[in-house]
């Protein structure tokens, strides 16, 4: 667990009761983008540094999506926009700052470096956060100013719809600290989880990469098409997985013993590949690519993503009429900005 110590003076501890005024981002592509309209819409001003040559207007398209969602989301009316600040350094980028997010390519020593300059810029109360997938939040604060003030925020693509972040702390991360993150994820209306041991790829990743593998045995071993397996997720285990995650059961601890006492031996059992990979040869790669040529539904990158924003939004306005799962969520961050407005 992340040790604890007296880096947060008693005035940025005050901080944890509202909204961060501004943060700093690091990087505007899909993941980056979605952060600025997730901080933007909520009100918080944002200071993008990103040298790549298009990226604001990356980022200026990924907020006009999340405008148009957050119509649709909800009916509650949002703060006055923040401002979007494109700066020209990683040092402008943090200046008078509550929180910096990085949200580089996944390259550990690009990553390494933003960080380092980040905290040698950044004032000593400034919570810092990378949106790794996977790395290490150990490895990313080597050489930065300040360690114990650096973790991974990792969030999921849409951001500014899907509330989930995983909060991973490093050896020298301050439990203060990933408070406090905490509290600027749930003010932007999100759900932060702490991941309890540092890990290689977090929670869900490790879960998504599982299901990824057997999916794409099923497709190598002609057992199914992508469309067959697809179909097989959305219309089963992906509505169940909205509301009840994989330990969810009735009873309490009684349907628990007899759920694993009647499933126990197929657990054991060869019924998947496990940690096998199916290699992608030149003859597979065709494969999914001629299947997904072939799908019926192939929409432009952009009709997609707004087919994926109206579904989202449907299935967490439907679960927020019943106070569960992600729409627990909605319900919390529609009450704070009503509290905001008041």
């Amino acid at each position: 667990m992340p040790a604890r110590s007296s880096f947060m003076s008693e005035s940025s501890k005050s901080m944890c009761e509202r909204c961060p005024q501004a943060v700093g981002l690091l990087g505007g592509g899909v993941i980056g983008g979605g952060w600025a309209a997730r901080f933007v819409l909520n009100g918080v001003d944002v200071r993008l540094y990103d040298p790549v040559a298009g990226a604001v207007e990356r980022v200026q398209k990924v907020l006009a999506s999340a405008r148009r969602a957050y119509q649709r989301l909800t009916q509650v009316p949002l703060p006055a926009e923040g401002a979007l600040i494109v700066v020209n350094s990683v040092a402008d980028a943090v200046c008078g700052v509550q929180l910096v997010q990085e949200s580089a390519p996944e390259r550990l020593e690009l990553k390494q470096q933003l960080l380092a300059a980040a905290s040698r810029a950044a004032a000593p109360e400034v919570v810092i956060c990378s949106s790794t997938s996977g790395l290490r939040p150990s490895l990313l604060a080597e050489g930065v100013d300040h360690p114990e003030r650096v973790l991974v925020g990792h969030p999921f693509n849409p951001v500014y719809l899907l509330p989930l972040v995983e909060l991973c702390g490093g050896h020298h991360t301050d439990s203060q600290v990933m408070d406090r993150a905490a509290e600027i994820y749930r003010a932007v209306g999100m759900h932060p989880l702490v991941v309890r041991k540092e890990v290689d790829g977090f929670i869900v990743n490790r879960i998504q990469e599982a299901i990824w593998r057997e999916a794409l045995w099923l497709v190598h071993d002609d057992v199914a098409t992508m469309q067959d397996v697809d179909d097989a997720v959305r219309h089963s285990i992906g509505l169940r997985r909205a509301i009840l995650g994989p330990f969810s059961i009735g009873g309490g601890g009684t349907g628990m013993r007899q759920m694993m006492e009647q499933w126990g031996p197929e657990l054991r059992s060869q019924w998947t590949k496990f940690s096998a990979v199916p290699e992608h040869d030149e003859a597979f790669l065709n494969k999914l690519v001629e299947q997904s040529d072939a799908r019926g539904d192939n929409l432009t990158g952009a009709e997609f993503e707004q087919k994926r924003d109206d579904c989202l939004i449907a299935v967490l306005q439907g679960l927020g009429s019943q106070g569960y799962g992600a729409g627990e969520t909605l319900v919390r961050w529609e009450q704070g900005l009503r509290d905001r407005a008041n």
